[in-house]
Parts: C-alpha cells; sequence; structure tokens
C-alpha cells in the first residue's frame, strides 16, 4: 500500500494537464478504474500516474497508420500488460517509420523529375483514359488535378481532345506517387507553383512549408514534419513503458 494517495490535481500537474483532463482519461477507460476513499475521494497511485503520462503522450493526433493500434497500447497498459503495450509501441513505431521511407522516397522520385530527368518515353501522346488506365487512376482524377492547377494539358486543335505527352505523363506520376505517399494537394500545388517558376532547388522544403496566406492547412501540408514528430512520439512512449516496467509499482 502507498505511503499516501495522489489528488487529481497531483496527477494533473505531474503530466502538465487540466484536472478534468484526467477524469475525462478514466472515463474514457484510458486509466484503470481509481479506487475511493470512505469520503469518496479518488486515490491515485504513482501507478496511475505513469499511466496517465503514457496515455497523454500517446493520445496526440494524429496517427500515422490509424489510431486503433495506439487505443490498444493502452488498454493493455492499464490492464497491466505492459510488455503487450510495449510490443504495440514498437510496431506503432514500425508503421511511422515505413510511411517516412514512402514519403521519401516519393521526394527522390519528385527531385529526378525536377532535375530534367525522363520517366516516361511515348512516341505519340496519349488521351486522358490511356493515361489513366496505364498510371491507374481515374479520369475524374486527372481531371480534378487539371482544374485545381496542378498541371496544364494540352488539347488537339481539332478535336479538342486532352492529349498527354511524356512531359505529362512525368508530372502526373509525381503528383500521383506524391499524394499515395501521404502529401496533400495543397502542399503539391505549393511546390508545383515553385516549380513553374524555374525554381527546381528546394522542392522538397516547399513541400513542407504551408504559406503565409494558407490560413487553414491539414497535417499532411506539412507531411514529412508531422511523421518525425510520431516518430519522437513513438520513442517517448517506448522509453515511458520501458521506465515502467522496471520501476518498481505500489498499484
Amino acid at each position: 500500500m502507498p505511503s499516501r494517495y495522489l489528488r487529481t490535481s497531483e496527477i494533473a500537474k505531474a503530466v502538465g494537464v487540466h484536472p478534468n483532463t484526467v477524469r475525462l482519461y478514466e472515463e474514457w477507460g484510458f486509466l484503470p478504474p481509481i479506487p475511493r476513499s470512505p469520503s469518496g475521494y479518488r486515490q491515485y497511485t504513482e501507478h496511475h500516474q505513469d499511466l496517465m503520462r503514457l496515455a497523454w503522450t500517446a493520445l496526440k493526433w494524429p496517427f500515422p497508420g490509424g489510431k486503433a493500434p495506439v487505443i490498444d497500447l493502452i488498454h493493455k497498459a492499464c490492464a497491466d500488460n505492459l510488455g503487450g503495450a510495449l510490443e504495440l509501441a514498437y510496431l506503432y513505431l514500425a508503421k511511422v517509420r515505413t510511411e517516412q521511407v514512402q514519403a521519401e522516397a516519393a521526394v527522390e522520385f519528385l527531385e529526378r523529375w525536377a532535375q530534367g530527368n525522363v520517366t516516361d518515353v511515348s512516341a505519340a501522346p496519349l488521351n486522358i483514359g490511356q493515361v489513366a488506365h496505364r498510371l491507374g487512376v481515374t479520369r475524374d482524377q486527372l481531371r480534378n488535378w487539371e482544374r485545381n492547377g496542378l498541371l496544364s494539358v494540352p488539347r488537339d486543335p481539332h478535336s479538342g481532345y486532352r492529349l498527354y505527352g511524356a512531359l505529362e505523363i512525368g508530372r502526373v506520376r509525381v503528383i500521383r506517387m506524391l499524394l499515395q505517399a501521404g502529401y496533400s494537394l495543397m502542399a503539391i500545388l505549393r511546390m508545383l507553383l515553385t516549380f513553374d517558376q524555374g525554381q527546381t532547388h528546394n522542392l522538397r522544403q516547399m513541400l513542407d512549408t504551408p504559406r503565409p496566406d494558407e490560413d487553414v492547412y491539414s497535417v499532411a501540408d506539412r507531411w514529412q514534419s508531422t511523421l518525425a514528430a510520431q516518430e519522437r512520439r513513438a520513442s517517448s512512449v517506448i522509453a515511458l513503458l520501458g521506465e515502467m516496467i522496471t520501476k518498481p509499482q505500489q498499484r
């Protein structure tokens, strides 16, 4: 039995949250049930404080790879299955790092294209249906990217149909690969506008740097920074679990 129990305010101060957040985490199942004194006061232990710090660190949006593994991790820790929680923390870290590898590969593909390296050789221009089939996208996606200013496709002067040459196809490949890697349309548009102005260097930075006039933006507008932050968060969760496992606990 602990020498003394901790109050809600003490748990909140130690973790850096409002006392109501501690109560909500208990209500939502992110903390195990808290014993009560005969007078009805919650009787927290140092172990509850560690679990609150763990939950507060882990449950920060966004969640590359999905939120479910993080919730499962917290529930396992609450059930005193710290080994299982640690395993899930490493699996989550692996997912974040996989996202980072994909994001980096997409940027390297972009940089190769931006330096003038050919990605496609086409003897004759392709129509929108042929391009959609070749690249595994839909016609609507291609039209949407054009409407949003990501590319400009020349037209047949006689029929008026779009004609995609090697340059347009290469650009579509870049757009598609960056989207698949998690970058937002806004980030890609920002980068391509810079590229179209003649700047072929620092495109990686442009993908990750919203302009001042972008009043509202998503985490995918700074995808590389977001993933780096999530890697640090996952590593912090692993460190916290390691400390909890090796610390003599007073349940």
